[in-house]
């Protein structure tokens, strides 16, 4: 490796790292809401306009005004990819508030695999040996974690947190389709989506238009640690591999999980035993995955 890769493969692990610590913090965040199951819809519409104004600002700094043609060339495949991601952040905070923080965070740490199972599906992209082997030991753990939430009554949070890796996942193989759509243009059109979404949602409802400003300034605080992440992420992945970005991805998931769990930020969210048993089933087929896909494979006969 020259000197040149080695600093650039540097940058790369450093950007995807941050990027990975940088979004553990939005479950903390959640936690600190007043009355979260009340203010979900209010919460959404102020993160997804957070998201959408910091990416723009991004762009702005980034391209100028000409970023404005990135949405010309956005095409179907941003479209479907930004309305995934809309939900996937939809279905976080309702995950959030449903169940706990480790078991959202252990369902979202299957994006991957859902991702190499739709591309196979859509896409028609070769499956490794590694990825099915891995889709069935998360399986285990998916269902250990369904089993406990099914037992505490908290299911509903368990199915929150698996459409929220699904919604992720249409997101990352939508890029897949068409990797020239513009990525960031295709957040903003998420952030949009998710923040029009939640002012239909508490139209239909009834609900008052305004929250507590400190959910205001937490949703503000939790849509820049969305934004700032993706934009680090987006930036290392021309650096580093897939494989190590899979495993990399994983510090959101335990870096939230011990977030709330810790003492240090005053949640003592303790997570069942079973919970993580199934997180760390979870865990170790993502970890096996990615170990995998760095493994030459040998493309399959036409």
């Amino acid at each position: 490796m020259t000197s040149d890769t080695s600093n650039k493969y540097f940058l790369g692990f450093f950007l995807a790292l941050a990027a990975g610590l940088i979004w553990s913090f939005g479950a903390p965040t959640i936690r600190y809401m007043i009355d979260a199951q009340i203010y979900q819809w209010h919460y959404l519409f102020c993160r997804g306009i957070t998201v959408a104004t910091i990416l723009v600002i991004f762009l702005l700094y980034k391209e100028g005004l000409s970023f404005h043609h990135n949405f010309k060339r956005v095409g179907l495949s941003g479209l479907l990819g930004g309305v995934g991601l809309a939900f996937a952040f939809i279905f976080f905070i309702f995950g959030m508030t449903f169940t706990t923080a480790a078991t959202t965070l252990f369902m979202i740490g299957t994006q991957p695999l859902f991702s190499g199972l739709f591309a196979y599906i859509f896409l028609r992209e070769y499956v490794r040996s590694a990825t099915v082997v891995a889709c069935v030991i998360s399986l285990l753990g998916m269902f250990l974690m369904a089993y406990n939430d099914w037992q505490a009554g908290t299911l509903l949070g368990w199915l929150f947190g698996l459409l929220c890796s699904i919604g992720f996942s249409v997101f990352a193989v939508t890029l897949r389709w068409r990797p020239d759509t513009p990525k960031f243009t295709t957040i903003i059109i998420a952030g949009i989506t998710c923040s029009l979404f939640s002012i239909i949602m508490i139209t239909i409802s009834g609900d008052e238009y305004t929250m507590p400003m400190r959910n205001v300034l937490l949703s503000m605080l939790h849509g820049s640690f969305v934004a700032v992440g993706l934009i680090c992420l987006s930036i290392g992945a021309r650096y580093l591999p897939a494989a190590e970005f899979m495993l990399l991805s994983l510090l959101e998931v335990v870096g939230g999980v011990l977030w709330c769990w810790m003492p240090i930020f005053g949640i003592n969210e303790v997570p069942s035993s079973v919970t993580l048993i199934g997180g760390a089933t979870i865990i170790f087929a993502i970890a096996y995955h990615a170990v995998g896909i760095r493994q030459p494979s040998t493309p399959p006969t036409l």
